[in-house]
């Protein structure tokens, strides 16, 4: 298959790139040319464009033409992005790959204070209730032109999802973690206070197999996945497995904690059978944990 990959040289997106490649797969990676990453194989082409700016508004025509079978968007921030890439590719290639987050589900909103509700009773599903609030970091954005100002992935799901043009495929990520991207884990341990609070994280190899699964499976199209780990343990429970770092707590956040984001991923596994290329604690230790000896 042809993959075309938006944006995909930081933290993600070189493993989804790496593991396509290593399926066979024909991969382009399209952005500004201002970051690479020793983990793209050789073998990837690049496309070079200033267009490539978050949020990406146009395609240059090239980018299209190359008539790629499967386009992921790792970058969409909001609906006008969004759409300018359905825009661009409608007729051009035959599936959208949508990276989106858990914060879209209610039990966000409510755990960071712009919503109000009852604690979600079980484990997040894909159709759990989802925000009603748009734009939930733009209180903390100083201008409107800063991404979070705009920053919705609810309006990228809709637009994917109600699009007839292209085939879209949603992944809902959980706090990836690993080697370029919260490789301390700062997001459990500043939390060690809230000890029975669950955060579903996701090793960033395993999330990126699970993101090149969905664009490649035949099953995918149409579908909307929660990616993370098959357990989600609370933060004590995470922590017990870690040595321990002096990292600040987070002492004066005004988050919810009676609200867990915990997610099932059951779907991903049992509808396109997937299974974590790496193992829980192998994870840790490639993202640089010295993990203590077990008897």
């Amino acid at each position: 298959m042809r993959v075309l990959i938006i944006g995909g040289t930081k933290f993600i997106g070189p493993h989804v790139a790496r593991i396509l490649d290593e399926q066979g797969h024909e991969v382009t990676v399209f952005h500004r040319g201002e970051t690479e990453s020793s983990i793209l194989p050789g073998a990837v082409r690049h496309i070079h464009h200033l267009a490539a700016q978050i949020p990406i508004r146009r395609f240059p025509p090239e980018v299209a033409k190359a008539d790629p079978d499967v386009v992921i968007h790792m970058i969409a921030m909001g609906e006008e992005d969004a759409s300018a890439c359905i825009e661009a590719f409608a007729g051009h290639t035959g599936r959208m790959v949508w990276i989106s987050s858990g914060d879209v589900y209610a039990a966000w909103g409510r755990f960071i204070g712009i919503e109000e509700g009852e604690p979600a009773a079980g484990l997040l599903t894909e159709e759990s209730p989802t925000r009603r609030v748009l734009y939930p970091y733009r209180n903390a954005a100083v201008a409107s032109n800063e991404p979070n100002y705009s920053y919705e992935k609810l309006l990228v799901e809709r637009a994917a999802m109600r699009n007839e043009r292209v085939p879209g495929v949603v992944l809902r990520l959980p706090k990836v973690y690993g080697r370029g991207g919260n490789s301390d884990l700062a997001t459990a341990y500043r939390y060690r206070h809230r000890g029975g609070w669950r955060w579903t994280h996701g090793y960033v190899e395993n999330v990126a197999a699970a993101i090149a699964l969905a664009a490649t499976h035949p099953a995918a199209s149409g579908r909307i996945y929660n990616a993370g780990e098959v357990h989600t343990p609370t933060i004590a429970e995470r922590l017990a497995e870690l040595p321990d770092l002096e990292i600040a707590c987070d002492l004066d956040s005004k988050f919810r904690f009676e609200h867990d984001i915990a997610y099932d991923t059951t779907r991903i596994r049992r509808e396109l059978g997937f299974e974590e290329p790496v193992s829980y604690r192998e994870g840790l230790e490639r993202t640089g944990f010295r993990l203590p000896v077990r008897a």
